[in-house]
Parts: C-alpha cells; structure tokens; sequence
C-alpha cells in the first residue's frame, strides 16, 4: 500500500457512486529515467552495501539482524537460518522462485495522453498502464513456470467496503487486498493525493507500487509474510512490513526499468519518482514503509536492475530495510 504524501485533505467524490470494476486486459507502457547528480551519488554511497542480484537468491549469504521494527515472524528476526527452496520448507521469501529468471525484460507500453483534472482520462491512462503490468508480469511468471491470474481493477469514485477493510481510509488512495486480487484505486483520490500532480510518472509508480502487492501475491511472498508476521512483537512485525513495502517499491521500480523507453521517462521523470517515493515514506513515530532514503534506494535499486531478484529485501541487511 502507497500512502498519500503531505497534501491537504482527500476529497472524496460522489459524482459516481459505486464501483467500476474491470477485469484485466493486456498493453503496454514505459518509464524513462535518470537521476539528478546529487540523488544518483546518494544511491551509489548506499547501492554499494548491496551484493549483486545472484548472491540474493541465497539466504545463507545475507542472515537478516533480528530486531529492527517489522512485520515479524512469530520467531525471533527475520532472518537467519530461513529453508531453502526445494526442501520439504521452501523459503517462499528469500528463495523464491520469482527471483530465478533474471531480468524482466525490455516492456512496450502505449497510454494515453493525461489530463489530471478529468476523471475519465485518469481512468483510461491508469488502465493501459494496468494493461501494460498484466503483460509484463504474465509473461515474467510464464517464463519461470509459474502461474499467474491478473488482478481484477476496482477503481473507485465514492466510498465502499473491500474484503480487507472500508475505503477510502485518511492515508490510503489506492491499495491491494489479497483476498479477492483486487488492485483498488480511488481515480479521483490518487489525484488528490499527489497533490494534483499532472505528471503521468507519479501515477504510474503508484499503480505499479500496488501492483507489486499483487506480484507478491502470485508467488505467494504475501502469504509468507502474513504467516511470519501471526502473532508477532509489534517490532518484528513492523520490520517485517517495511521489508514488504520496501519490496514492493523495488518490484514497481523493476517494471519501471523496463519499461522507460516506449514511456519516455527520462531524468527528470525518473526524479519526480523518487521524489514521491520519498513523500510517502515512514514520517514521525511510524515504522512501517521504510525512512526516505531506503524507499528511494529500493525503487532507484529495481529501476536499474530490471531485475525481481534484486528485490529480495527479506535477506537484505537491517540497516537498509529501516
């Protein structure tokens, strides 16, 4: 779940109650980028404490500290001496299968011009980036042998009630509920809170970001997660969320690597990403999406890589998953 970053209050609309819920279809889109000078020397200096791609499909290599604030496991950590994958106790976290195919792949993608002030052209654009993400995804999960279903787009235009919860809630205006792979997006609410944002870049992260959930989902990681995290300290279990969402950051910034060129991001785009990313980062007392730095290194870190297998942040070490 991507939360709303510091803008004035949502503004929920009723124009059109009710739901607009679309099964998924299959297109394409893609996402320039390039970092400014200064933020792209920040993610080297913290890029350099991450080991390469392969070495992550190992959890031997990377034990997890226990501590730190997370969605835990009802053990103590998140980490150490996890099963591996192709035992009686697959590590379906730091030993997916996801993580065994190697890079996504260049992505073709098509959308529509955005108008930010109309509704049905924030609709349309949302979807052909949906469409796009079906595609990409499906054909990733194809190539390691594994199964996948597209989620279904229940994009709302006045408050409802979803098997996890009512929404629209304070912080939330788009989110994945794994319960019935519905990716839900308020179509007016992301607007607001992206404060009005008429860049399709900042659009097309968040949906990839709530995407991700869905990616996780397939390969069964969430319900990994959800079951590590039963029963849990508070601390643990917090560490085990921001592990998650960090993830899913990374997962989103996989797609958008792939997919920059028939997007046009460039450098700018690219920084008005991770920009917003940083906005939606753990602010005050909270410890449940990661600090700025981290969610900005997880994005930027899927971004160059292309790859699910450097988003194994399950096995990452402590300091970059705080």
């Amino acid at each position: 779940m991507l939360r709303r970053g510091p803008v004035s209050g949502p503004d929920f609309w009723s124009e059109r109650p009710g739901l607009l819920q679309r099964t998924g279809l299959g297109v394409s889109l893609t996402l320039g980028t390039g970092l400014a000078a200064a933020a792209f020397t920040g993610f080297l200096a913290i890029s350099a404490l991450l080991p390469s791609s392969n070495a992550w499909s190992h959890p031997a290599s990377l034990p997890v500290s226990g501590a730190g604030g997370g969605t835990a496991p009802t053990t103590e950590g998140a980490s150490a001496e996890r099963p591996v994958a192709g035992t009686d106790q697959a590590d379906l976290l730091g030993d997916n299968p996801l993580y065994r195919v190697g890079e996504l792949g260049e992505v073709t993608c098509e959308a529509p011009g955005l108008d930010e002030d109309d509704p049905e052209s924030v609709e349309a654009f949302v979807h052909a980036i949906a469409d796009c993400l079906d595609q990409a995804w499906g054909s990733y999960f194809s190539a390691a042998g594994m199964e996948f279903t597209a989620p279904n787009r229940v994009y709302w235009y006045a408050a409802g009630h979803s098997p996890c919860g009512a929404f629209p809630t304070e912080d939330t205006a788009a989110f994945y509920c794994q319960a019935n792979q519905g990716l839900y997006l308020g179509v007016k609410d992301i607007v607001a809170a992206s404060a009005g944002s008429d860049k399709p870049e900042a659009y097309t992260f968040l949906l990839s970001h709530e995407y991700g959930h869905h990616v996780q989902g397939q390969s069964r990681v969430l319900a990994e997660f959800h079951s590590e995290r039963a029963g849990a300290e508070q601390e643990e279990v917090d560490e085990l969320t921001r592990r998650n969402e960090l993830q899913a950051n990374c997962l989103g910034g996989v797609f958008l690597g792939a997919s920059d060129e028939s997007l046009g991001f460039g450098r700018s785009e690219r920084k008005n990403i991770l920009d917003d990313v940083e906005l939606r980062a753990d602010r005050g007392g909270e410890h449940t999406h990661g600090s700025a730095g981290n969610s900005r290194l997880w994005t930027a870190h899927g971004m160059d890589r292309v790859n699910p297998a450097a988003c194994n942040t399950w096995n990452a070490p402590e300091e970059l998953v705080w």
